[in-house]
């Protein structure tokens, strides 16, 4: 998600870390907030000049995130199909 433009839709599709056990509570943290698959994700805002913290609205609630936390939630822009799994 780090590397989504600006202002631009997309959705989670999940969290991936190169060491889950080491990630283990950010991935836990960012599940809690709401980066669940499926959910809308957008980037409002990057810091100036280092684009860190990102500014992220997901669903209807906006968070800050570090760059190395925004890496881990990977998205699509491309909608989930409505009723389940394709």
């Amino acid at each position: 998600m780090h590397e989504l433009p600006l202002r631009t839709e997309a959705w989670v599709l999940r969290l991936d870390a190169s060491d889950p056990a080491q990630d283990r509570d950010l991935l836990l943290r960012l599940l809690e907030i709401g980066f669940l698959p499926g959910e809308p994700v957008k980037v409002i805002a990057k810091g100036f000049p280092s684009a860190d913290p990102i500014a992220v609205r997901v669903g209807h609630t906006t968070f800050a995130l570090r760059h190395h936390e925004a890496a881990l939630v990977r998205v699509s822009a491309t909608a989930p199909v409505a009723g389940g799994l394709a």
